[in-house]
């Protein structure tokens, strides 16, 4: 009666990942216990051993010696005729110990417990890697784009797992194909179907405060803490930052000799605009440090409403709402309060509120142009038509009517 070797048996289990070798083998006793529960009844009588260091089995069956014709449960009783076959020494009250080779089972049943054993090993794997991902999210991960569809792109880990980044967490710019390696932080994971469904992100603010602790050693220690981030990737991104240590300039240190720190981060998020803030309790201050680089005149805050009045130069509205309104919407986000624009008017410079043409001008375009920080007929007319058609949602025609009604006004 020879041993039963798993290893060779079963040789595919060497490509199994993440599950060690003494739990593959207690599926596997598990297995056969079932096969053995199937064949006789019971397991209770069998002992089933299993050498986690060369994969060899065995099957160690006992049962009860009886008088002939006592036997009850032939599962667990054996008459002493058929006893003596086995053993001449063997007497009633005695216990026959017999090996159970894999053999006695039939092919049929061999094969069905290769089958539940795969699945075993399969939903183990699944199980395994479902814990592993969901204990790493907020890290970042390094893979490989095995796939690109329409709507996100498939990256394989370097251990072969699969690994999602949809398209809504892609930056604009971002543009991959079969092999690129791609850095992205594990954003979410679920358990979709008995399948572990990984999902990344390049877009999250957490991805962004884990380049800063990669690149920033401060930052890694401790020394500087990074109070918020607030971003519109691929575009413009603002980090309010702290320090403990009063002789660490935490901007400084973030941004580094020349920007020699900071680059890195910016190349990643694909020229990204990013704006390091130092933090601080004084809200007018802080309000003023998130609308950099444009110079503040005065600020006017509603604590109740959560809003902010901002004046500014004329020549500083534009830098205030940025490219697209991110700079102000940005500024919003990072210190909690709704910020308004307004454009200070210069003593010896006659303007005109536009609401005062809202007899000629519907109110909805009116407020458009509000929305971006131009609340007089000069701070309109101070901007070009094909910079107004980007900065609102207007249509060229619309703009062209608008600018030749507020010109009349100065003529």
């Amino acid at each position: 009666m020879s041993n039963i070797n798993l290893i060779d048996s079963f040789q595919e289990f060497k490509d199994f990942k993440n599950i060690d070798r003494p739990t593959m083998m207690s599926v596997l006793e598990d297995v056969f216990r079932s096969m053995i529960r199937k064949k006789y009844g019971t397991d209770e009588n069998c002992d089933v051993i299993v050498n986690t260091d060369n994969g060899d089995l065995e099957i160690w069956r006992t049962r009860v010696v009886v008088e002939d014709g006592f036997s009850e449960d032939d599962d667990l009783e054996v008459e002493l005729l058929e006893a003596k076959a086995f053993d001449a020494d063997l007497e009633v009250g005695d216990e026959q110990i017999e090996q159970i080779t894999l053999e006695s089972f039939g092919r049929r049943a061999i094969l069905a417990a290769r089958q539940t054993l795969v699945s075993k090993i399969l939903e183990l794997e699944k199980d395994e890697i479902f814990k592993k991902y969901k204990d790493r999210v907020g890290e970042i991960v390094t893979g490989e784009v095995y796939q690109v569809w329409k709507k996100e792109t498939l990256v394989l880990d370097d251990e072969g797992n699969e690994l999602l980044l949809p398209k809504t967490e892609q930056i604009p710019a971002d543009y991959f194909k079969k092999g690129d390696s791609v850095r992205a932080i594990i954003s979410k994971v679920d358990m979709l179907n008995s399948n572990p469904k990984i999902i990344i992100s390049r877009t999250a603010p957490e991805f962004l405060q884990r380049l800063f602790e990669m690149e920033v050693p401060e930052i890694f220690d401790g020394l500087i803490t990074i109070k918020k981030i607030v971003r519109e990737p691929g575009e413009r991104a603002k980090v309010a930052v702290e320090s403990y240590d009063d002789r660490i300039d935490p901007v400084g240190a973030c941004v580094g000799m020349k920007g020699s720190r900071i680059h890195g981060i910016v190349r990643e998020l694909k020229n990204e605009n990013i704006d390091v803030i130092n933090y601080t309790n004084n809200l007018q201050l802080y309000i003023q440090r998130a609308l950099s680089p444009a110079k503040i005149t005065s600020i006017k805050l509603d604590d109740e409403k959560k809003t902010a009045a901002v004046y500014l130069k004329p020549d500083q509205v534009s830098l205030a709402i940025g490219r697209g309104g991110h700079n102000i919407k940005l500024a919003g986000k990072l210190t909690g309060y709704e910020i308004d624009v307004y454009r200070e008017a210069d003593e010896h410079d006659e303007d005109v509120d536009i609401e005062e043409f809202s007899d000629e001008i519907d109110s909805w375009i009116l407020d458009e142009f509000k929305r971006i920080g131009l609340d007089t007929a000069k701070s309109v007319l101070a901007l070009s038509v094909g910079e107004l058609v980007k900065r609102t949602d207007l249509e060229e025609e619309t703009v062209k009517d608008v600018l030749s009604i507020l010109q009349a006004e100065f003529e």
